[in-house]
């Protein structure tokens, strides 16, 4: 199994991010008066700000011009929060496990929906430790199309089947599946058909999860 590359999501994979978006989707609905679900936050994970947007109101019409000034009050939410990160809100042992990555000399890409990604990782202090970094403004298609692992795979000069995505949604996983890549599913909201599922990555080793996926290929 010739892996070369990981391939990370950012929100719910390095960091509790997706929280940040919950409380600002949650705080759009009070001025909106609507109702906002924790099933409706889940349903968005992976998805791209209009899409998310189209979640969140579940069906009532809007103008895209309304759309438009929802998305924008609501990244401004998040934008307030974000202020807040630090590198202490990486998940236990991310950091660690990066650098393990890199120190094995697997190539590290970042690929996320997320418009606000860049900003993100470099307040968690992670931005030195990836090779190239895609967010929801890179490819035009983003999750579930396979489009910004596909993208990242070629900055990379790797194929799919040579490299690992690390995510934790649906709309993530479906991606990677679909543009052929191997893919752990981490922290248990990404469905079925992961070929591995782990809880997170603290305690693990980059070659250590290589050898798990090689070990059904040796039965």
């Amino acid at each position: 199994m010739p892996i070369q590359a990981f391939i990370f999501d950012l929100d719910g994979v390095l960091a509790d991010t997706p929280m940040l978006h919950y409380h600002s989707w949650k705080r759009l609905a009070e001025d909106e008066g609507l109702i906002f679900s924790w099933d409706q936050h889940v349903a968005m994970q992976g998805l791209h700000r209009r899409e998310s947007l189209d979640v969140f109101l579940g069906g009532r019409p809007v103008t895209e011009t309304q759309a438009a000034e929802m998305m924008m009050r609501k990244n401004g939410y998040f934008l307030e929060l974000l202020e807040q990160l630090s590198p202490t809100d990486c998940f236990p042992g991310t950091e660690a496990f990066i650098r393990a990555a890199r120190a094995a000399g697997l190539k590290l890409a970042l690929a996320s929906s997320s418009q606000n990604a860049k900003q993100v990782l470099f307040k968690l202090g992670l931005t030195p430790l990836f090779d190239v970094i895609g967010d929801g403004n890179t490819v035009s298609r983003n999750k579930p199309a396979p489009d910004i692992f596909l993208w990242a795979a070629e900055q990379l000069r790797v194929k799919p089947a040579e490299a690992l995505v690390f995510e934790d949604s649906e709309a993530g996983l479906r991606a990677a599946l679909d543009g052929g890549f191997w893919v752990v599913g981490v922290h248990g909201k990404h469905g079925q058909g992961a070929h591995l599922e782990l809880a997170a990555l603290e305690g693990q080793t980059p070659l250590g999860i290589i050898e798990q996926l090689r070990a059904p290929q040796q039965n």
